[in-house]
């Protein structure tokens, strides 16, 4: 995962959150294929494989922090090598919660995200069901477009 657009505190890692949303993306998503850590000791990051992606791609991962501030960043990336974030953190390019579109997640054509909620489990539902509803219709104009998630 790439911090290099945050422009203030991200606050250190919340290991409490990344397993609320590891649990929920395993409860949520048949597609997940396996999860880890990036550090068994002191992890900064949580990794979603799934078995399969948008589009043409194969499969696909998600790279997930979460901070003690409140701070996160859903980090797509799939086989095609297609990446869209959804983030809050301070920064100089944005809102403070915005969204980096497909499909190479550009810091600088970050906008507004539509999720609104900053509480662990109904950010991860929203990131969830925007990723469910692109992945069903195969239309990535579906990833910011929902009113409020979840």
């Amino acid at each position: 995962m790439n911090g290099d657009d945050r422009a203030g505190e991200f606050g250190p890692i919340y290991l409490p959150a990344l397993q609320r949303i590891r649990d929920l993306w395993i409860e949520l998503e048949p597609l997940v294929d396996a999860t880890a850590y990036d550090d068994v000791v002191a992890p900064t990051e949580l990794q979603i494989t799934l078995s399969d992606g948008l589009g043409d791609a194969d499969s696909a991962r998600l790279d997930i922090q979460w901070s003690e501030l409140g701070m996160y960043s859903f980090h797509y990336v799939d086989s095609n090598d297609v990446n869209w974030r959804f983030d809050r953190h301070p920064n100089t390019h944005s809102p403070e919660i915005h969204f980096h579109s497909p499909p190479d997640a550009a810091t600088t054509a970050a906008e507004p995200s539509c999720i609104d909620v900053t509480e662990v489990s109904l950010v991860t539902r929203a990131v969830h069901a925007m990723w469910r509803a692109t992945y069903e219709n195969d239309d990535v104009d579906r990833l910011n477009s929902a009113s409020n998630p979840p």
